[in-house]
């Protein structure tokens, strides 16, 4: 599948065949640290990308710099062709870049239906003017609720409906973030390590709803450090260490990479990661 993502062999910072997010030169600085120095980086289209590396390689920095939750010391991006650099999150979600994060971000005291509802764009009922006029926004309104529904009887939350979201467990949580991304159709999801905290029980539920994303043409980029996950699910694989990327490429061919795994466990090991029981290194951020 190599051949049909990048142009010419794979490695750090390659050009794809059919990019939907390109960055340059993109750099975060915290004082003396760099915590992000990326030259290149592209992210093919209507696939499944897995961004991973070591604790402190970058990779949840550089995921907020994309989305605009945190400003770059220098730097250019673009998603789907529109500049995005000092662009506002909000602007970004209703271009179709939609995130979620590590720590769901669940309104805890509305229901399960209203924080799906939320994640609706064009809401004309917003407007305090036409707030007063029904008709303008009942149609709308009805629109939102029945796409609701339909993504939380597939997420399998449709009995949680009413429910407060607070006494949902953190893999439901994890779900519904999930479904409430979609309510804006998004052309690109970026899930930042969506198995942690999760229960094993719904693990595999969430494997498979990231697989569907792909299957409605949805691209997506997660950042993860289970590496049965990434084997299991990802086109592609970005290898991040000291906020540079220092591998790039199929998942079973990452695995192998000798920078890989130096970056991982250290110089001189002779191992293959897809070998070993990553879950135990506690690679975060």
């Amino acid at each position: 599948m190599a051949n049909s993502i990048s142009v010419g062999n794979p490695s750090p910072g390659c050009k794809k065949v059919d990019p939907i997010l390109v960055a340059d030169n993109v750099t975060r600085q915290f004082g003396g640290l760099t915590a992000v120095n990326v030259e290149h980086l592209e992210i093919p289209r209507g696939l499944i990308t897995a961004l991973i590396g070591p604790n402190g390689a970058g990779k949840t920095t550089m995921f907020n710099l994309l989305t605009g939750f945190d400003k770059p010391n220098t730097g250019t991006w673009n998603f789907d062709g529109h500049d995005l650099a000092g662009v506002a999150p909000y602007k970004v979600a209703r271009m179709g870049m939609i995130r979620t994060f590590q720590l769901t971000k669940a309104l805890s005291l509305l229901t399960v239906i209203d924080n799906m509802r939320l994640g609706a764009q064009n809401q004309p009922g917003e407007g305090l003017l036409q707030s007063f006029l029904r008709p303008i926004w009942k149609k709308r309104e009805v629109e939102i609720t029945q796409r609701a529904d339909e993504l939380l009887e597939r997420f399998k939350l449709d009995a949680k409906r009413e429910d407060f979201a607070a006494s949902l467990s953190g893999g439901q949580r994890k779900l519904l973030e999930m479904a409430r991304a979609l309510m804006s159709k998004p052309k690109l999801v970026m899930l930042d390590e969506p198995m942690a905290g999760v229960n094993p029980a719904l693990t595999q539920s969430l494997l498979e709803h990231i697989k569907g994303l792909k299957n409605d043409g949805t691209t997506v980029l997660f950042v993860e450090h289970d590496m049965h996950m990434v084997r299991n699910i990802s086109d592609w694989v970005i290898v991040m260490a000291e906020g540079r990327i220092v591998a790039e490429g199929p998942p079973t061919q990452v695995m192998k990479d000798q920078a890989v795994i130096d970056a991982y466990l250290g110089a001189h090991a002779d191992t293959d990661l897809g070998t070993v029981a990553i879950k135990t290194i506690k690679a975060g951020k």
